[in-house]
């Protein structure tokens, strides 16, 4: 479900036009832009990358829970670097290419345009890693928590058992983990504008730094952890209409104050605990679907963002409404991956590696 929001996410940016709230934007826009859809667009904005964070720490969790430091680490860079490189070499490539053909600045074939792709740093330049950026991210921060990992899951852990007291007296307590993201959102925000770039990304990569953690150790607490979402589902919900609907508001006026910026934390930590909750309630159930999907969705994401590139360039100049567009960008990107997922990557043993699956 979360990496569906991130598919809508994505093709949504094809139709909407930021005038600025955002720093970094997708390079192709449809002829049309629609102005109300950057309401939903702002609102999935705020807590969309931090979910994927506190669930990668989860299934860190899990997998540590059968694997020594250096298996671990050895399966991260497996599972990370290996499908990153593989990625910038494959799946990059023809993003960079379409947009330099949108913007006119190449007369190429994609085969003279590749040898370019290695020289500069993009913007200026061709290289880039473009969505693959959550790949490094994660992987430093799976490496940079290992120790506190290893002394976390250690049978009896203080901190974990007075968490999970806390936690069964009242779910509430786990608003603690918005406390540091308080702090990085009053001290890094303004000083550092998202770039996903790793070298200045500051607020970034603390604040989920913070979220990867915090999934870890939410994962430690047991059974008691989702039994506790789900009694506070609708106080989470509520509180996260509440404080989106004072965030949307103060972002339209294009204002800033501080209480804001407390409560976009809070607010952020709302929505991931009702996700949870209500998908640990009503989706928490073995099927064969959900298990197909929980395979296919890493090649998935390494795909998706090029599909939409490449549909996206196809139908920007297009007369076509703009719901027809989305629609066919909706389906294009799920069917075009499905088809290169189950009848390609799943099949041929030398590319499970390079889109992160495991050997056969």
């Amino acid at each position: 479900m979360v990496f569906d929001i991130l598919i809508f996410w994505h093709i949504g940016l094809f139709f909407v036009s930021w005038d600025g709230l955002v720093t970094w934007d997708l390079p192709i826009k449809n002829n049309v832009q629609v102005s109300w859809l950057s309401i939903p667009m702002l609102f999935i904005r705020q807590w969309r990358l931090p979910i994927l964070f506190v669930v990668s720490g989860i299934g860190s969790r899990f997998a540590l829970s059968t694997k020594s430091g250096a298996k671990y680490t050895k399966e991260r860079m497996i599972r990370l670097f290996i499908p990153f490189v593989a990625g910038i070499f494959i799946v990059i490539p023809p993003q960079i290419y379409v947009e330099r053909l949108s913007q006119g600045t190449i007369d190429l074939s994609y085969i003279e345009f590749y040898p370019t792709f290695f020289t500069g740093i993009y913007p200026v330049g061709n290289f880039s890693w473009q969505h693959l950026w959550f790949l490094p991210y994660l992987l430093i921060m799976s490496v940079t928590a290992l120790p506190l990992f290893l002394y976390l899951r250690k049978p009896g852990n203080r901190l974990i058992s007075l968490l999970t007291r806390l936690f069964e007296k009242s779910p509430l307590t786990l608003y603690i983990f918005a406390i540091p993201l308080i702090f990085f959102e009053l001290t890094l925000a303004s000083r550092f504008p998202l770039t996903m770039a790793l070298t200045d990304d500051w607020y970034a990569f603390s604040f989920y730094f913070t979220c990867f953690v915090a999934g870890y150790i939410m994962a430690s607490m047991g059974s008691s952890l989702w039994k506790g979402f789900i009694n506070i589902r609708h106080f989470s919900l509520l509180t996260g209409v509440l404080i989106s609907v004072l965030v949307l508001w103060m972002i339209s006026k294009d204002e800033n104050p501080v209480w804001i910026q407390i409560l976009k934390p809070v607010n952020i930590w709302s929505w991931i605990m009702a996700i949870f909750a209500y998908g640990s309630k009503y989706l928490n159930k073995k099927s064969k679907i959900l298990s197909y999907r929980n395979t296919a969705v890493y090649p998935f994401y390494i795909l998706h963002f090029t599909i939409i590139i490449l549909l996206g360039y196809l139908l920007m100049d297009s007369p076509i409404h703009y719901a027809w567009k989305m629609i066919m960008m909706l389906i294009g990107t799920y069917g075009f991956a499905l088809i290169l997922y189950e009848f390609v990557i799943r099949r041929v043993a030398l590319l499970r590696p390079l889109f992160g699956l495991k050997a056969q």
